[in-house]
This record gives C-alpha cells, structure tokens and sequence, in this order.
C-alpha cells in the first residue's frame, strides 16, 4: 500500500512538472477570454452611489427547479435542471403574469462554456436558492406600481444562448455540453401554463440582457401560447445590442455571435423571415428582426450602454494600449475624442430604431444614461430620485404603454443632459 501511494505520489509530482504550468496558463485563458462577456451582474443591482433598499423577507422568493424540464430533455450547460422563482398574484392581479429572462452574457467556444457550465449561468447546482424579487418583480406598489400584484416569475438562466441553443449542436460538435436552451424555455413555460397561466388575461414577457435579447426572440411564441383574447406585450431591457465594429474597426460582436449561432444550432430558434434573407448570426441583432415581431414591443435601452461600450466599441482587444480604460469605467473620464465616438454609438442605436420608432404599437425608453439593464434597480425603475425622462420614470413609462394610457417614444438628449441618470463608476 505504501509503495503504491508512493508511486502515484511520484506520478504526481511527474505530472505537475510537466503539466501544470500548461494547465495553469490554459485554464487561465479561459477565463481572460470569458471575462470579455461574461456578465455575471447584469440582473445584480448596480455599484452605484447609493444605498439600495433591504429586501424584506416578502421579497425573498424561492428557487423552484422545473418538474418538466427532465421529460422534455432540457437541460442547464452542465446538465442540471433548469429553475426559476414564482411570486404567486394577488387580488385583481391572480390572472395577470409578468415573465422575466435572467441575463448574463453568451458562451461562443466548447472552453467558454465549460467554465460558464461552473458557474450559476451554466448550472442550477450554483443558483441562489432565495432571490430577492425588486424593481419590476416588486410586490411593494410604492416601487412597482403597476404590476405589484400579478403573478410574478424569474426564469433562470443557464443555457448561455439566449434561451435559444439546440441539442442537436451538441452532437455536431461532440460535446458533453448541454445546449438545451429553447427547450428550457419551451418546457418552463409549459409548467407555468399548467400552473394558470393557461387562464391569464393579460401578460408581459420581460428580460434583461442576454434575457432583453430573448424576451425579443421569444415574444411572439409567449403570445401564442397564452388565450387568444389575453391582453399580451413583450419588454426589452438592455437587449438591443449594435451590429456595428469596435473602434479599431473589427466586427467584434458580429464574430462573436457568428460563434453562438453555430456552437449552439440557434438558426432555428431566431426569427425565420429574417434567417431566410441573411445569415442566421445577423438575425441575434434586434435590428434585423424586430419588426417582424407581430406582438406590441416596448425598448427599454440605455444610449451609452455600458456593456455594449466596454464589449462591442471598446473591448479590451482593441484598448491594447490601455488609452481608453479610464474612460470604460467612468464615462466622465472619457476625454473630448472619445465621447465624440461615444455620441456616434448613439446615433448608431438611433438609426437602428429608426423603423421602429414608426411602429404605432411599439414604444420606447432611451434614456442617455451610462447603465445597462435597468427594471430590476429600484433606483432606476421607480423611486423619488430613479431616471427620468421628461418627468417620467421608467416605471411610469412601461406601465402607461402597456395599459394604453398614452403612447411612449421618449427618447433622451444626448449625454450630460439628464440630471437623473444612474451613471455607472467601475472604478
């Protein structure tokens, strides 16, 4: 027993000299390459200068993995059953649903992924069994006046493709990996149908981020599997990502989707008109498709998105020479040059809502903020001192588009006009 236990121990010592420093550096690639997108707070509240609310123990709401999720073959990047957390209605509320899709980034490589597949974006293994459900999940009326009584769900998630992948990608690229996103969102919303959405009259499909991205993806599937006479719209938050080139003139995201799309199988999953005219990775940018969308649209979007700046204009490929860090961090320290490049990503993203901002239906939030995903913030959805736009939170503005109060384009001047932004400090 001994010599054997030395043995090994000799195997081992053998092993590390040859292969750890290998191992090592691979492994710490890995992680440099999906630091670049991703995210793990897109749905976490901000660092920002001032003190969010205590979430109360009514607010805590509790982590539910799918009882579908196993018969339908779907399955977390590691092969964990998918979840999310349910806050039952209330009142006039019991059949009005509010579904919202976490965020948090892609994976585009087999290495990605594995390291996404050990965090809480790739396994349910590491979710929070409680979350605290503010913002737009709110049950308190003073922060969610409109919704605070529906029935409220947070789809986890954990697919790294906008809820879209497919398993028969899996096989093309022989792969342990499980790419089961579309049927993770076909088989949650199946359960919540039988839990009563199936009866629902009104309906909103919610998201931020890569959850903005799916909320647009899936809009018109949510509408069609709910009643036929259910009052349905869908909010984008945050998921109106630029097909345009970094700053070094690289397609960056382009690339970068393009790797999604056939890692992942997501042709199948995107918008059908838009993938028979173009190549299926153009039809991940919302300008390709969303005005195809038959279902009422509301864009929630920051025109100095923080994400979008430090992944697609400036990402850190294209900052070798650090001349932009500063300024990545805190858009008061970009200099004059570079806010100038930084008002031409907004008229980028007021061109790609140019069509839009006809859609009778649709409406809009711009605001001129340097945020990013901004209906689960308290100090950005409702509050005394939240984002405004022409004397209107964000809150205020969702609410009045849904209920057809009064139409909603408001779209902000640009960058330092709004005393009211919650501009990001990542320094």
């Amino acid at each position: 027993m001994a010599i054997s236990t030395f043995s090994s121990l000799l195997r081992y010592r053998k092993w590390a000299k040859s292969n750890w420093l290998v191992a090592s550096l691979g492994l710490l690639l890995i992680v440099f390459s999906l630091s670049f997108f991703l995210d793990l707070t897109s749905d976490s509240v901000p660092f920002v200068d001032h003190n969010p609310p205590i979430a109360s123990p009514s607010d805590l709401v509790k982590l539910k993995l799918s009882s579908k999720a196993k018969e339908r073959g779907a399955f977390c990047l590691d092969g964990s059953l998918p979840g999310y957390h349910f806050s039952k209605g209330s009142g006039s509320g019991t059949k009005s649903w509010l579904i919202h899709l976490e965020g948090g980034s892609w994976c585009n490589t087999i290495a990605s992924c594995s390291a996404r597949a050990m965090t809480r974006l790739g396994s349910s293994k590491y979710f929070e069994h409680e979350v605290s459900f503010q913002g737009v999940l709110s049950s308190d009326p003073s922060q969610n006046p409109d919704f605070f009584n529906w029935n409220r769900v947070k789809i986890r998630y954990c697919d790294g493709a906008s809820f879209s992948g497919r398993p028969e990608a899996e096989f093309k690229n022989e792969t342990r990996l499980f790419f089961r996103g579309q049927l993770i969102w076909e088989a949650i919303i199946d359960e919540l149908l039988s839990m009563g959405m199936s009866n629902a009259k009104q309906g909103i499909l919610t998201g931020c981020s890569a959850g903005g991205l799916a909320s647009l993806i899936h809009c018109d599937y949510f509408r069609d599997h709910l009643p036929k006479d259910a009052f349905v719209k869908c909010v984008s938050d945050g998921g109106f990502f630029l097909n345009v080139p970094d700053v070094l003139g690289n397609p960056t995201m382009r690339s970068f989707y393009r790797d999604v799309v056939k890692l992942q199988g997501l042709d199948k999953s995107l918008d059908q008109k838009c993938v028979a005219r173009t190549e299926p990775s153009k039809c991940m940018f919302p300008q390709e498709f969303v005005n195809n969308i038959r279902t009422p649209v509301f864009l929630l979007n920051a025109a100095y998105d923080y994400w979008q700046i430090q992944h697609v204009l400036v990402p850190a490929s294209a900052d070798l020479d650090k001349s932009w860090a500063k300024c990545r961090l805190n858009i008061k320290e970009c200099d004059a040059e570079q806010m100038k490049v930084l008002h031409g990503f907004r008229s980028s993203l007021m061109d790609a809502i140019g069509k839009f901002h006809q859609n009778k239906a649709g409406g809009m939030f711009i605001d001129s903020c340097y945020s990013h995903s901004q209906m689960l913030k308290p100090v950005m959805w409702h509050s005394p001192t939240s984002t405004r736009i022409k004397n209107k939170t964000i809150a205020e503005s969702v609410g009045d588009w849904y209920f057809n109060r009064k139409p909603v384009k408001l779209i902000d001047r640009p960058y330092p006009c709004n005393p009211y932004c919650y501009n990001m400090n990542f320094t």
